[in-house]
């Protein structure tokens, strides 16, 4: 079956909101991950749901090209505030609740990535039911 053929302008300009959705995301989830006590980081699991809702959102919008230019802005943004800044100063310390962030952050990409396709399809689902 032949999938229809998107213009080439909307699809190039979807990519690029899909970058600016990752680095929005990926720097409110870089500030927010850290927020909790020791018990529970809330910060933490608002930021892996806000990052797998935008994946979603991402893949839904215009498939695999999109979910990777999502996750090239998230990544980008994501690893330059790890980076020491003028100050010496890093909003992502090189600590356990840190390396969760950035790692289980792409992880949870992947995991999108790898949802079903039926799940992204504008196609309603057949269904082998006996009229009544």
């Amino acid at each position: 079956m032949n999938s229809p053929r998107r213009p080439l302008g909307r699809t190039i300009v979807r990519t690029l909101l899909a970058v600016a959705l990752g680095v929005v995301m990926g720097a409110l989830g870089t500030v927010v991950h850290r927020y909790g006590d020791d018990s529970l980081y809330l910060g933490l699991v608002l930021a892996f749901a806000l990052t797998a809702a935008a994946g979603v959102l991402a893949r839904a919008w215009a498939g695999y090209g999109t979910l990777l230019a999502f996750g090239v802005g998230w990544v980008a943004v994501v690893q330059a505030l790890s980076l020491p800044g003028s100050g010496g100063d890093v909003v992502v310390p090189a600590g356990i609740l840190g390396m969760v962030w950035s790692y289980a952050g792409v992880a949870i990409l992947a995991v999108v990535a790898f949802l079903p396709s039926s799940w992204f399809s504008e196609v309603p689902a057949r269904r082998d039911r006996p009229a009544a």
